[in-house]
């Protein structure tokens, strides 16, 4: 290799390096942007990432990167420390970070310069040998707060996740030219990592089982032959991305053993669980209302009851008709165990408890229910709460703000000219069309936000604790990026609006408040769609 290519190597390698932390200056604005301003506790970490990039930039000659790290710099040295961001600060802010944004757009991300810049924090890697589907992609996956980086190379993919691990990589199987060449890139970055990164493979050309078989071995969690369309991919980014962590399981205990339930206590904390133990049969009512388990652990001999009957009594409520309940016994009688889980029990453990064997059970048993669950109070085509499970949180939150006298909206969202959607592209892009708003809405809806499909391309959104003019400004700009939104169909793409209505909760019935978001989502049709109309009290 010459001088003149060794020292263009080592230019773009040190570019790369301050790109990564440009990236984590926007990560962090992100943060405090997300939360109006008022982040306070990342301030510093704000004046720490944008002091690093000033010094990355100056020392390796980037001026624009160092220009606008300097002005973000000054700007947050402005802002007093542990009060909120006000107004022209953080306008201020905000223009010094598109600055840096512009600066800091890879050259698959040219052809976009206006993309919202609303990144995750952990990248998505793409590695594909076709660049215009690339920068495709990520041109979509920005929109659904993804921040995506393309590559050419497998020595960038490389040297990529060794500076920064991403959550999933979708590549090429021949990605480098040459046959099943992605894999073999991939089984070399597995190697480096203690824990697999998620893989989506695809190929145009080799769909044979030997391909897949390497594919899968080397941590292929989807195999695509032939290639699909930008829509269906994003849809397998964000399972394998998922940013929503996986929620402990709340395991209830009724022990009459105190050290028992202490141990039992200690045991499932230690692996993430959430616990709650009781040693009095007779409580098992009030624990069950006011814990709401999703597994229930019964000893089978008490004084006073057996857990045989109070499993009965169990399944005697509908809601707990599917809870996963294991018995606890010293009982080694088959047959006995036999008639015990035939009276309501799933499973049977034999005391002393072993640990491993104890958790192992609650997590099959958990993850089960959990699968059931999800088939039961969930649509199959947008992974959204269905009608009947939507109007039950209605009334649970209704009852919430009535106790807590906090303010609740409801929401009523109706994508414009659907039936024409259909008509024109056909009923499976319709689908993908309905799949992309439900992505659109839980990733830019907060954790205790509700949002479900009521029906065809109507959904209903629950925004507990939410003020109706603030439900109103966030529903807006969610419109506004949606109906910015390309959706692919083959070689065309077009775009979507939704028209939406939303209700203050007036200290009435879940009904009156549907049918008064129902009212206002009309008056937003009346006024020529694509708008937010906000319901009078």
């Amino acid at each position: 290799m010459s001088d003149a290519s060794q020292k263009e190597k080592l230019r773009q390698h040190f570019a790369r390096r301050v790109t990564t932390q440009a990236r984590v200056v926007l990560d962090t604005w992100q943060k405090i942007h997300t939360n109006n301003g008022s982040f306070t506790s990342h301030r510093d970490e704000l004046l720490s990432a944008a002091d690093k990039l000033v010094r990355y930039a100056q020392r390796f000659d980037m001026a624009g990167h160092a220009e606008a790290g300097s002005n973000i710099l000054a700007i947050v040295q402005r802002w007093p420390k542990d009060e909120p961001l006000d107004e022209p600060t953080g306008q201020q802010l905000q223009d010094a970070i598109d600055a840096l944004a512009r600066s800091t757009l890879r050259r698959t991300d040219q052809s976009n310069a206006e993309a919202p810049h609303q990144f995750r924090r952990t990248p998505v890697y793409i590695a594909l040998a076709n660049g215009e589907m690339a920068n495709r992609l990520i041109r979509q996956l920005e929109f659904f707060g993804f921040r995506a980086s393309a590559y050419d190379s497998a020595e960038e993919l490389i040297e990529a996740c060794a500076l920064h691990k991403p959550e999933t990589i979708l590549v090429d199987v021949n990605f480098g030219g040459e046959p099943n060449m992605g894999i073999a890139t991939i089984e070399q970055l597995q190697e480096r990592h203690d824990t697999p990164i998620p893989i989506i493979f695809m190929s145009d050309e080799d769909g044979t089982i030997q391909t897949r078989l390497r594919a899968s071995r080397c941590g292929g969690e989807e195999f695509f032959y032939p290639a699909v369309d930008p829509g269906q991919l994003i849809e397998k980014i964000e399972t394998y991305t998922h940013g929503n962590t996986v929620e402990p399981y709340r395991v209830l205990v009724l022990d009459d053993s105190r050290a028992q339930a202490k141990f039992m206590e200690t045991v499932l904390k230690r692996a993430g669980m959430t616990a709650h133990i009781i040693t009095d049969p007779m409580e098992i009512i009030n624990a069950l209302d006011m814990f709401c388990p999703e597994i229930i652990v019964l000893d089978m001999y008490m004084p006073g009851c057996t857990g045989m009957e109070i499993a009965r009594v169990i399944r005697q409520q509908d809601k707990f008709h599917s809870v996963p309940i294991i018995y606890l016994s010293a009982e080694d009688d088959v047959t006995k165990q036999l008639h015990a889980m035939s009276l309501g029990g799933d499973d049977f453990l034999t005391k002393p408890i072993d640990p491993k064997h104890l958790i192992s059970t609650l997590h099959n048993r958990g993850r089960r229910a959990r699968s059931l669950l999800a088939l039961m109070i969930r649509d199959s085509l947008t992974g959204l709460y269905n009608h009947t499970h939507t109007l039950y949180l209605l009334d649970q939150e209704i009852v919430r703000a009535q106790q807590k006298n906090q303010p609740l909206c409801f929401a009523m969202i109706d994508i414009d000219y659907f039936k024409k959607v259909n008509d024109t592209f056909g009923h499976p892009i319709g689908d993908r069309v309905l799949r992309s708003l439900s992505m659109f809405l839980k990733q830019r809806l907060r954790k205790t936000d509700h949002v479900g499909r009521y029906g065809g391309e109507e959904f209903a959104i629950l925004l507990p604790d939410t003020r109706p003019s603030d439900a109103r400004n966030v529903l807006n700009e969610i419109r506004e990026r949606f109906s910015e939104l390309k959706q692919p169909a083959g070689d065309r793409e077009f775009n979507v609006t939704f028209s939406c209505g939303v209700a203050a909760w007036d200290n009435e019935s879940s009904q009156s408040l549907r049918e008064r978001a129902d009212r206002a989502l009309y008056a937003s049709k009346e006024h020529g769609r694509n708008c937010v109309t906000l319901a009078d009290t």
